[in-house]
């Protein structure tokens, strides 16, 4: 296999989710290519301490970052919360690596958090048995969200975990080009009752088509709730001023100091927040579409070698969904974390407001997946 320029923009799009188990709709990753992985190092602690929005920022800050060094560039990445994993071409590596290490550098300093960062070579994943596949799923006509399949992912995090391939931090004071980055949404309560956090992967040895089974049945509950039992409203998400995310948003800017960016991003946020609550058309931004969009855009579900839903579901899904999986653990064929809460919370990444492929990263407000990813390693003990 070649990197061909064209591979990721050549794997055409689907769109319904519950086909996402369809092996057909996975293309192999080329051989030279490789897996960036990047998480954060005692997300669990920091969630204790209530510092949601700052594991958020730091793993929506990765896509961010590799994605303005790529200037554009397409590529297939996935949001873990408190975390990310990507996949570039060779010659797009280098600019890979230094985003990462300037990200693990900004995340220390700027949030107080500690991230490891890895790029894994793809043929290091299957000299192992391994495979990393990609699809392509549609929320909407306006953009699409990589899949991942084959178990390379899940292997490239646990290698990084274990100190291999390993990309150092960036000299002190290294500032990745976070533009676009952004939380200035308030957190979006549960209308249906609650917001749950589902995470669930194949138990060791379990037959595929058996856990290919399971999530289709997962699938199917959810796709019978309203709206997919997506997290968020039709209207958008609240939005205040001034916005909870001001001095995190603050630190991802360069230049100047902390204080004048704190300043500039206040005046810029009260002039989106009065263009967006009296629904003020400027220039070639109209806000009700935007909103639309936002709501369509949403990455509230996806798949990287396990199913990952933030849902706003009823107690009776919840219960459906519970059952599910706890006869699927008690068969050998997953294991699951769940973590439910009352608000989910949305990242966002804006390169242009005026594009219509905006991405809004989703999670649970009160712990999301890392608490859900907490809940499924206390089944493997």
């Amino acid at each position: 296999m070649t990197s061909g320029e064209s591979y990721y923009g050549g794997i055409p799009v689907f769109r319904g989710f519950a086909s996402l188990m369809d092996p057909v709709l996975y293309s192999p990753l080329p051989e030279d290519w490789s897996i960036g992985v990047a998480d954060i190092v005692d997300s669990t602690k920091a969630i204790a301490a209530q510092r949601y929005k700052a594991v958020n920022m730091a793993g929506a800050a990765v896509i961010a970052s590799v994605t303005n060094a790529l200037e554009g560039r397409e590529f297939p990445f996935v949001f873990g919360g408190d975390g990310a994993s990507f996949a570039v071409a060779p010659r797009d590596v280098e600019a890979a690596r230094e985003a990462l290490a300037a990200t693990a550098t900004w995340v220390r300093e700027g949030l107080d958090l500690k991230m490891r960062v890895a790029l894994v070579p793809v043929n290091a994943i299957r000299a192992h048995g391994l495979d990393v596949r990609v699809a392509r799923f549609g929320p909407s006509a306006n953009l699409s969200y990589a899949m991942f399949s084959g178990g390379g992912l899940a292997w490239a995090d646990a290698a990084m975990k274990c100190g291999e391939f390993a990309v150092a931090e960036a000299p002190a004071g290294t500032q990745p080009d976070l533009s676009g980055l952004s939380c200035r949404f308030e957190v979006i309560p549960a209308s249906r009752g609650l917001i749950l956090s589902v995470l669930v992967m194949p138990a060791r040895g379990a037959d595929p088509l058996a856990f290919r089974k399971v999530i289709e049945d997962v699938i199917h509950l959810v796709e019978r709730s309203p709206d997919g039992a997506r997290p968020v409203p039709p209207q958008g998400p609240p939005l205040k001023w001034p916005p909870q995310g001001l001095d995190y948003e603050a630190r991802t800017r360069r230049g100047g100091s902390l204080f004048m960016r704190r300043a500039s991003v206040l005046a810029y946020t009260l002039f989106v927040y009065l263009i967006m609550r009296f629904d003020l058309k400027v220039g070639g931004f109209a806000p009700k579409l935007y909103k639309r969009q936002l709501v369509e855009n949403s990455d509230f579900r996806k798949y990287d070698d396990g199913l990952r839903m933030i849902l706003d579901c009823t107690p009776e899904l919840e219960r459906a969904l519970s059952d599910r999986l706890v006869s699927a653990a008690r068969d050998g064929i997953v294991r699951y974390g769940l973590h439910r809460q009352d608000a989910a919370m949305m990242t966002c990444f804006t390169p242009s407001a005026l594009r219509s492929d905006h991405v809004h990263f989703i999670d649970g407000a009160r712990g999301g997946y890392a608490s859900a990813a907490t809940a499924l390693k206390a089944m493997m003990t």
